[in-house]
């Protein structure tokens, strides 16, 4: 089969298109082959080496869309179904294996091409507004870098529960127009956020934040986070790590709460099964969607790795296998 493979950390150079062999099927996983994958920034991260050690060689991708073709006696999967799932190995391939309870069925009416933007940037978000920051319709929040793959998410997620007012941010002031078509009532950019969520509160500063960009911008956030509030850390795609004080939080009843898909993923993955039924159906009734920022063939994974180092998009890329 074809795949993506890399063998040292580095730029877009270092992802090589090759030959491989299919792999196996292990006791209680499925063989898929895969339709699309999407490429999502911890992708970068891990190409570069700051996810942590790998074993070289690896293939990159959190997730995939496409059909189940080969699957274990007494497996809830059959031969044909169309599923989205959370590869053992990377998803960057023509066929790969995935552990059945990481794997979703979806129905018919789903095209390929949303099936293959939602699974990590949905489950995600519908995680971090409703288990994490336990959103309520009264709430003003602010979710940082609204325009990507998971801030397009919480924006219609939070608008779709009724929030109240969300407050978004943007790194280039050329994708407001796109986050407020989301349903984002304000949106700004990382060097006002502070100021603008005071105005829009009276000066009684955000309920929730949502920040996956950390850095400065964690203590920019603690600026204009409420009393009681919650800034929920789910990222650091600025590269540098965010800090507070525990005096930022004691005296102010507020706290900080953290989140990870890939550490749920490992350690609890049964916790994902309702939340993507919730989320396959929202999109599948159409209710939530993602824009489809651009689909590179997977021999073109390197070009599609440089547009999201760019920041240059809008939505979500993906590789179509």
């Amino acid at each position: 089969m074809k795949a993506v493979v890399q063998s040292e950390f580095g730029d877009a150079s270092v992802l090589t298109y090759s030959d491989i062999e299919i792999p196996k099927i292990e006791d209680k996983a499925c063989l898929i082959k895969v339709a699309f994958t999407s490429v999502n920034y911890a992708d970068i991260k891990t190409r570069i080496g700051n996810k942590g050690k790998e074993s070289f060689p690896f293939i990159l991708g959190l997730d995939a869309a496409g059909t189940i073709v080969e699957s274990n006696a007494n497996s809830p999967f059959s031969i044909g179904d169309r599923v989205i799932a959370f590869p053992k190995s990377g998803s960057y391939a023509e066929y790969v294996i995935a552990n059945e309870p990481l794997v979703f069925k979806i129905p018919d009416s789903l095209s390929f091409e949303q099936a293959a933007a939602m699974p990590t940037v949905s489950m995600l978000s519908y995680i971090l507004l409703h288990e994490i920051g336990q959103i309520k319709a009264s709430d003003s929040i602010v979710i940082h870098s609204a325009a990507g793959g998971v801030g397009s998410m919480l924006v219609q997620l939070a608008k779709l529960a009724g929030v109240q007012k969300v407050i978004a941010t943007v790194g280039n002031i050329d994708k407001v127009n796109y986050v407020k078509k989301l349903g984002a009532d304000v949106v700004c950019t990382y060097e006002s956020f502070t100021q603008e969520a005071l105005k829009q509160t009276n000066n009684q500063g955000a309920n929730i934040i949502f920040d996956s960009v950390a850095g400065d911008v964690t203590s920019m956030s603690l600026d204009c986070l409420a009393l009681y509030g919650t800034l929920v850390q789910f990222g650091n795609s600025s590269g540098k790590a965010g800090t507070f004080k525990t005096s930022d939080v004691h005296s102010s009843c507020r706290n900080v709460k953290g989140f990870s898909l890939g550490t749920t993923r490992k350690h609890h993955p049964a916790r994902l099964t309702p939340v993507a039924e919730k989320v396959i159906e929202l999109f599948d009734s159409k209710q939530i969607k993602l824009r489809i920022a651009q689909i590179f063939h997977l021999s073109d994974a390197a070009e599609a790795h440089q547009l999201i180092e760019s920041r240059n998009y809008e939505g979500k890329v993906l590789l179509k296998v």
